[in-house]
C-alpha cells in the first residue's frame, strides 16, 4: 500500500454555533499540528460531535473559520468513523471496505488483514461480532488514505475488553501510518491513553489543553495518568454536581443525607 500523508493542520479561529438561542461553541481558537492524535472530552452538550462535523464539513459554523491545510495543493482527504459501524448488510464485508472507491480490491485486503479480519471479505456484517464490523468500518476509513481521521465515539457501544483491543489497533496503526487524528469520546482514560493532547471542552470553548508527554506502550496505569484522569474527571463532575444542586434549590427542596 501506499504510504499515507503524514496528516493535516487544522486552524480554527473564533468558531461559533448556534442553534436557535442555544450556544455550543463560541470563540473557540485551536491549531492542531499535522500527525498529531488530540482527543476531545467534555460532558453531554459541550459540543464535542459539533466541533467534529464542522471540521468535517458536514455542519457550517455560526461565525468563524476552519482551515484545514494538506502536504500538497489538492484538497485535504478527511473520513469520519462514527459510533454506528454504518456498514451496508447486503454488501460483503470486502465490498463494504471499498464503498466509493473502485479499482483498490489488493489495497482493502491488505487493511482487512492489518485490522485482523484476513480472510473475512466474503462475510456478510451480520455475521461479524460488534468489535469487527468496526474493524471493517475503520478499513473503510483507512483505504481513502485521509490527512485527517476523524472518530466521533467509535469504540462507545463495545464492551470494555472488546474496547481495548480497538484502541490498541487504531494506535498501532496510527504509529504505523502516521496522519492527524481527532477522536471525541466520554472515556478519560481512553483519551489520555491514546491521545498526545488532551482538550476538555467547557462553555463552548476549551477549558483545558493538556500534552501528555508519556511513552507509548505503557501509559495504562502509569501513576501520572492515573492522577491526570482523577483531575479531569472531577473536573468534569464538578460542573455537573452543581447543576443539580442549583436545580434542586429552584424546586425548593435539599439533598437527603445519611
Amino acid at each position: 500500500m501506499t504510504r499515507p500523508p503524514a496528516g493535516a493542520r487544522l486552524l480554527l479561529d473564533a468558531v461559533g454555533r448556534r442553534y436557535g438561542d442555544r450556544r455550543v461553541l463560541e470563540n473557540l481558537d485551536l491549531e492542531v499540528e499535522p500527525g498529531s492524535f488530540v482527543s476531545f472530552l467534555g460532558p453531554s452538550g459541550a459540543g464535542k460531535s459539533t466541533l467534529l462535523r464542522i471540521v468535517a464539513g458536514l455542519e457550517r459554523p455560526s461565525a468563524g473559520s476552519v482551515e484545514l491545510r494538506g502536504t500538497g495543493p489538492e484538497p485535504v482527504t478527511a473520513r469520519m468513523m462514527f459510533q454506528e459501524d454504518r456498514l451496508l448488510p447486503w454488501r460483503s464485508v470486502e465490498n463494504n471496505v471499498l464503498l466509493g472507491v473502485g479499482g483498490r480490491r489488493e489495497e482493502a485486503r491488505a487493511l482487512l488483514e492489518a485490522v485482523g479480519l484476513a480472510g473475512r471479505g466474503g462475510a456478510w456484517p451480520a455475521e461479524l461480532s460488534g468489535g469487527q464490523r468496526q474493524r471493517v468500518a475503520l478499513a473503510r476509513a483507512l483505504l481513502h488514505q485521509p490527512e485527517l481521521l476523524l472518530l466521533d465515539e467509535p469504540f462507545g457501544a463495545l464492551d470494555a475488553i472488546t474496547r481495548i483491543a480497538m484502541q490498541q489497533l487504531v494506535e498501532r496503526l496510527w504509529l504505523d501510518q502516521p496522519r492527524t487524528v481527532l477522536l471525541v469520546t466520554h472515556d478519560v482514560e481512553e483519551a489520555l491513553v491514546l491521545s498526545d493532547r488532551v482538550l476538555v471542552l467547557a462553555g463552548g470553548s476549551v477549558g483545558r489543553d493538556l500534552r501528555i508527554d508519556l511513552p507509548r506502550g505503557g501509559r495504562r496505569g502509569h501513576p501520572r495518568l492515573v492522577a491526570w484522569k482523577e483531575e479531569i474527571l472531577q473536573g468534569l463532575l464538578e460542573p455537573a454536581s452543581a447543576t443539580k444542586g442549583a436545580a434542586r434549590e429552584k424546586a425548593g427542596t435539599r439533598p437527603t443525607t445519611s
